[in-house]
């Protein structure tokens, strides 16, 4: 069998021995990475996988398995354990899944230049060509003497089909596409280091190097981390001051500020030993975590008017791209905060039907091997109306952050700080020449969205990748977004 007619056979095998609901996805994909330090490569890899993964709700109880053995017996047999496994296990509560419109549907990542028509002699000449133009951003007074002492490339591209089948009648066939370079690059300046981590990719094929002004991006970014390291300097910020911060900071707050406490499995406590829980419990007041969750009808403020959060799987070419969910729902735009107040979770099928209510298309896996549970795609503060110019020129004093040099969150996230490395003073509406030596913005997530009065109509997209669950389940996501305007904000 292959593995589409062998995803079908298991569903068919899994309600024959019994299960209440079965859900098949068959994922045969190709992994190339390319791993170059200062030029050299330390390592080369090409690894195609085969396999499927099978989820089984059996008398209120949720069992997960997968193989990587694509025959007949192995697959009955791995589903008669996790039938098994249900039947032995005593949990509180019971486990549903929300009830879904039954699709039949086949999408595609578009494609102009399939990885496997470029040779792995061009992809290498490619990558070390990069790296001797980084390295050129460095060099000073002394040819010889780059200031970017270290160069990190890890290049990435995957072809994957995908082929998902339910006990409800659902079929969703994919094909996808997906390359990145995710760059570490770090500066030396006399006694002052600096690093930046730079991330950039796409869901479409090889035609994105191009498209994408790929070697561009890499090297003004190289360029303007070598004139941090050379020009900021320790300004002293003892009051309150009016922050912009640019898309690759506003992109990591709506991830980790609104996103991630957004996923309902979070907020009901599943993930809390793992990646952490969210502040949103105590804010929506749930104290029952058992049977059908109801949420007291009122406005949940949590931001200013100005502000709305989205997380959006339906962006064509963007990292988080997907047309259909792990779970055959349709993928939709979702709005996590509408003018500041709560407007939207993250949920899949199980944590939708305990908070009463439909999925929205947020289960995701990491691969055949891994559980769909509730993920972000492309999470970004919806663009406003105003010009980047525009918001500066209304700031008497405050400081333009561009980008970061370090983050941090609590597990609830709640209390965050973000230090700033591209920064510059502003002063009487202008944006001076003057650096600001790695400014600090640590506030809490309700005080970070009250803060902001203005947002740009300028997006700018940033790639990442997304760690949650044990065992880890790496994803790609967006975190770019607009510029936002903070008032009065305590920079240190």
């Amino acid at each position: 069998m292959n593995g589409r007619t062998l995803a079908d056979h298991a569903v068919d095998y899994g309600k024959y021995i019994g299960a209440d609901y079965v859900e098949a996805r068959f994922i045969g994909s190709v992994n190339e990475n390319y791993f170059c330090r200062n030029g050299k490569f330390l390592s080369i890899q090409k690894k195609p996988t085969r396999g499927m993964g099978i989820r089984v709700l059996k008398d209120g109880e949720m069992g997960f398995g997968s193989v990587d053995r694509l025959k007949e017996d192995e697959v009955e047999s791995r589903i008669e354990s996790i039938v098994k496994m249900c039947e032995l296990t005593e949990t509180e509560g019971s486990i549903d899944f929300s009830e879904e419109k039954i699709v039949e549907d086949s999408w595609e990542v578009p494609v102009k230049i399939p990885f496997e028509d470029i040779s792995k002699d061009e992809k290498r000449e490619f990558i070390k060509s990069l790296d001797k133009d980084i390295k050129k951003c460095g060099i000073g007074k002394f040819p010889f003497r780059s200031k970017l002492k270290n160069r990190i490339l890890f290049f990435h591209t995957n072809s994957l089909e995908k082929y998902i089948v339910t006990s409800d009648g659902s079929r969703v066939n994919s094909e996808e596409s997906f390359i990145s370079l995710y760059s570490i690059l770090n500066a030396k300046s006399g006694d002052d280091k600096e690093q930046r981590m730079i991330g950039l990719g796409s869901c479409s094929g090889w035609e994105w190097i191009e498209e994408g002004n790929l070697r561009e991006k890499i090297i003004e970014q190289s360029k303007k981390l070598v004139n941090t390291v050379e020009e900021s300097q320790n300004i002293k910020i003892d009051e309150e001051f009016d922050v912009i911060v640019g898309p690759e900071v506003s992109g990591i707050m709506a991830h980790e500020n609104v996103g991630h406490p957004s996923e309902a499995d979070r907020i009901l406590g599943r993930e809390e030993a793992q990646a952490g829980g969210s502040f949103y419990k105590r804010l929506l007041g749930i104290d029952d975590e058992k049977g059908k969750i109801r949420i007291d009808e009122q406005n949940y403020k949590i931001g200013s008017e100005t502000i709305s959060v989205v997380d959006d799987p339906t962006i064509e070419g963007s990292p988080g791209f997907y047309l259909y969910d792990d779970e055959c729902v349709k993928a939709k735009k979702r709005y996590l905060i509408k003018n500041g107040e709560l407007n939207e979770l993250l949920l899949n099928r199980e944590f939708a039907e305990r908070f009463n209510t439909n999925s929205n298309a947020a289960a995701r896996s990491a691969g055949y091997s891994r559980e769909p549970i509730p993920r972000m795609s492309n999470t970004f503060f919806e663009p406003g109306n105003y010009s980047k110019e525009g918001l500066v020129e209304d700031v008497d004093k405050g400081v333009l952050i561009e980008s970061f040099t370090e983050w941090n969150i609590d597990d609830r996230r709640f209390h965050s700080k973000y230090v700033g490395l591209e920064s510059y003073l502003i002063e009487d509406g202008e944006v001076t020449n003057k650096m600001v030596k790695r400014p600090s913005l640590e506030m809490t997530t309700p005080a970070l969205l009250k803060s902001i009065d203005a947002v740009s109509k300028d997006y700018e997209e940033r790639m990442n990748f997304c760690g949650k669950s044990d065992p880890m389940q790496p994803v790609k996501v967006s975190t770019g977004g607009p510029y936002l305007r903070m008032r009065n904000i305590r920079v240190g």
